[in-house]
């Protein structure tokens, strides 16, 4: 039998990583079992402990890889600036509070798909979820800033940052929870969130 190489160890390792980052999201941490996640991934049940010594340890990686991926989209329209569509932070929350990702269940923001799984499980994977949230203050707080320099202070621009991420994920949790049986219901929740979000 030939040797994995290093680089396929890597890959098999980063394919692990985005099957639990997707079936996390969609099913919860609990709700999947490591051999239906290493299916998912393109590998066997067996090499799961070539790589992870616990699902914990792999919960807490897909976690901040999910948060890492998601802050990027965030540094991307902090980076592009005003367009068309509006402000960088416009831009974000009528992302965030859309059809689509609330609709995609297993993609989109960590922030609102495993906010009861970071509370529920062990300080590794909590220590995870509060990294993603402090970058999404940070950046949040740093366009506040930008947007309104000279004109509030740094923690005011703190506060605003913590009320809108709380908006965000509130209320992506709360349109997810009842789309299938009042899909009205959702759509205004997701509607007037983003219209009030940035009050």
């Amino acid at each position: 039998m030939p040797r994995i190489t290093r680089e396929d160890k890597a890959r098999n390792r980063q394919n692990i990583v985005e099957a639990a980052g997707r079936m996390f999201r969609s099913q919860g941490v609990d709700a999947v079992g490591i051999a239906e996640l290493m299916k998912e991934a393109g590998l066997t049940h067996g090499g799961f402990y070539n790589h992870f010594a616990s699902k914990d340890e792999l919960a807490a990686e897909a976690c901040g890889a999910s948060f890492a991926a998601s802050l990027g989209v965030l540094d991307q329209a902090v980076d592009e600036g005003d367009d068309p569509a509006g402000p960088p932070l416009k831009r974000v929350v009528d992302d965030y509070l859309s059809a689509a990702h609330r609709d995609a269940a297993d993609g989109g923001c960590p922030s609102a798909s495993l906010v009861t799984d970071a509370g529920r499980h062990s300080d590794s994977i909590q220590g995870a979820y509060a990294t993603g949230v402090e970058g999404y203050l940070a950046g949040f707080a740093g366009e506040f800033a930008r947007a309104h320099e000279g004109e509030i202070t740094s923690q005011e621009a703190r506060d605003r940052a913590v009320l809108l991420l709380s908006r965000l994920v509130g209320a992506m949790a709360l349109a997810r929870a009842v789309r299938h049986v009042q899909p009205e219901l959702s759509d205004e929740i997701l509607r007037t969130c983003r219209t009030h979000a940035l009050d």
